[in-house]
């Protein structure tokens, strides 16, 4: 059986693997504790930032090193060592609506 040919049941996972959903940019304040995730489709997501244990104890300095990662399928901050997928940020989204 290919397994490239299967498609996500999950409409998360549609959205990231077959609609190539992508983070774009990341934004963060601590001030006014908020994560805003821009998408490449232009879609905005506003989250919490002590929704996050270790990014709500992070420094500015810290919170404003991340990358990328998996071609924008998540967001690594190394000297946290903190990696969070945007299919985590979506559900955090819907689950707190």
């Amino acid at each position: 059986m290919n397994t490239s040919d299967k498609k996500a049941t999950d409409p998360i996972d549609k959205l990231i693997f077959e609609d190539k959903l992508r983070a774009k940019q990341v934004f963060i304040d601590k001030d006014v504790d908020v994560l805003i995730v821009l998408f490449n489709n232009g879609n905005v997501l506003k989250l919490t930032l002590s929704d996050f244990p270790k990014l709500k104890k992070a420094s500015k300095k810290k919170l404003e090193n991340w990358k990328l990662i998996g071609g924008g399928i998540g967001v690594r901050w190394e000297e946290l060592d903190e990696d969070l997928s945007i299919k985590g940020f979506i559900k955090s989204a819907v689950l707190k609506n």
